[in-house]
């Protein structure tokens, strides 16, 4: 093959090339699974662009194609317009404001004929390149707080318009490029920050409002005795404990409350009380339709992860077959093609089916590292962390998703679950890591 075709396959990683034909076919099989229906010719529909299976299989077809594209292309190309393309990208988010079409309760969607476009998907690969050509930078100096910011602006930007679009899940996407900067020289101090804000939001979840002021306050109460002998030297530190005392009471009176009924859609807060086993205390607030308050109905919001689970349990050890499932064959699970696939696997190939498909994340995200830490550029290894923290955040939220251990979010399983716009852009984020490895003896910038 190296002499046929030397342009192409020269340093090319063939190991990742085939994990994500063996991803793609495991989704195309289990997308088919599903969604054939007795009678139908298997040919024929597979042709018809009418099936969903089919259009998965044009879309990868696509992606193929595109991918043969980037595997001839430049690796400088890349680092010469990733500021571009984050400018495209943002564009296409702006776009999608005046032209976008509402579906199951998004608004980041542009329909462009019979296809679905959501620039959000996209957005991901180009906030990967423009990250990696900032960090790479030579005059970026990453120990520095105006440094952290820019990066971080890069970043949440693209996020907080994807939240304006009603799309949270794929927002939340976002963070995982925190990772990166980490790997790249931020301050743990920032990830403690971080994760002391999650606690404190769980918490206002979870405890009495007043209970939960009367804790913080004795918790500044007890960090005051504690350090009176530095504050009696330092009066600065005093303001310090008191603004940060200020800061967790302001979440938790203002930020989380604004965020549950301004922020959020209806359903992710319902189903997020559902996850912690509670009332929705925001319902109300919620439900007003002029100056009369709507009756709040009660609903079965985890009824998609019950039936998840059910099918999942019902999978056992070896699986009941393919295409044997009853769970996902009668569609007693909601969007069992798209973010619920993960149970369709389950159902069909129990415990040891879903641990190989779990297997093959590892070895790839594995790989993917591997491949990062044998850059001689820092632009190939920020992009390749970018594409590991992405893929494993997606992974890690669907499959906690349908085994009831996070909220639905609306994240699809990566190379696996239904949609054009997501198989397009996890390929090509993918074959551009793959391009970049073939010049890893290059220093890109």
């Amino acid at each position: 093959m190296n002499q046929r075709n030397p342009a192409i396959s020269k340093g090319v990683d063939w190991i990742m090339i085939w994990l994500y034909l063996a991803l793609v076919a495991i989704g195309l099989l289990s997308i088919f699974s599903v969604t054939y229906r007795e009678g139908d010719s298997v040919v024929q529909s597979f042709l018809s662009f009418k099936t969903d299976y089919s259009k998965q299989m044009y879309f990868f077809c696509a992606a193929l194609v595109v991918g043969l594209f980037i595997l001839l292309t430049d690796s400088k190309f890349f680092t010469a317009t990733a500021n571009i393309w984050y400018a495209f990208g943002l564009l296409l988010l702006a776009l999608v404001f005046p032209f976008h079409t509402a579906v199951k309760g998004t608004e980041s969607i542009i329909r462009i004929g019979g296809f679905n476009l959501q620039p959000a998907e996209l957005c991901k690969v180009f906030v990967n390149l423009a990250l990696a050509k900032y960090l790479s930078r030579v005059e970026t100096d990453f120990s520095k707080p105006r440094s952290h910011l820019i990066a971080a602006g890069i970043v949440l930007l693209p996020a907080l318009i994807t939240v304006a679009q009603k799309e949270v899940g794929l927002a939340l996407v976002f963070l995982a490029f925190f990772l990166v900067m980490f790997r790249e020289g931020l301050p743990p101090g920032y990830l403690i920050i971080g994760f002391s804000l999650a606690v404190l939001v769980v918490a206002t979840l979870i405890v009495d409002k007043d209970v939960l002021a009367i804790v913080l306050t004795g918790i500044a109460a007890a960090a005051i005795y504690v350090l009176r002998k530095q504050i009696r030297r330092k009066r600065g530190l005093l303001f310090i404990i008191v603004l940060i005392w200020v800061a967790c009471v302001g979440v938790q009176r203002f930020a989380v409350p604004f965020i549950f009924t301004k922020v959020l859609q209806k359903h992710h807060v319902e189903r997020i009380f559902s996850l912690i086993g509670k009332e929705n205390p925001y319902a109300t607030l919620n439900t007003v339709e002029g100056d009369e308050p709507v009756p709040v109905k009660k609903k079965d919001t985890d009824y998609n992860v019950r039936q998840s689970k059910i099918a999942i349990g019902s999978g056992g050890l070896l699986g009941r077959g393919f295409m044997k499932g009853t769970q996902t064959r009668f569609d007693f699970v909601p969007e069992q093609r798209t973010d619920f696939i993960f149970c369709t696997i389950g159902e069909g190939f129990g415990f040891v089916g879903s641990t190989l498909v779990l297997g093959i994340y590892i070895f790839l995200l594995m790989r993917i590292v591997n491949l990062a830490e044998r850059q001689r550029s820092v632009f190939s290894r920020c992009y390749a962390y970018g594409v590991a923290s992405v893929i494993f955040f997606h992974i890690a939220i669907n499959v906690c998703m349908t085994i009831g251990l996070a909220p639905v979010i609306g994240i699809p399983l990566p190379f696996i679950s239904y949609g054009g716009t997501s198989l397009l852009s996890f390929s090509i984020m993918l074959f551009i890591l793959i391009r970049l490895d073939a010049d890893r003896q290059m220093v890109l910038r």
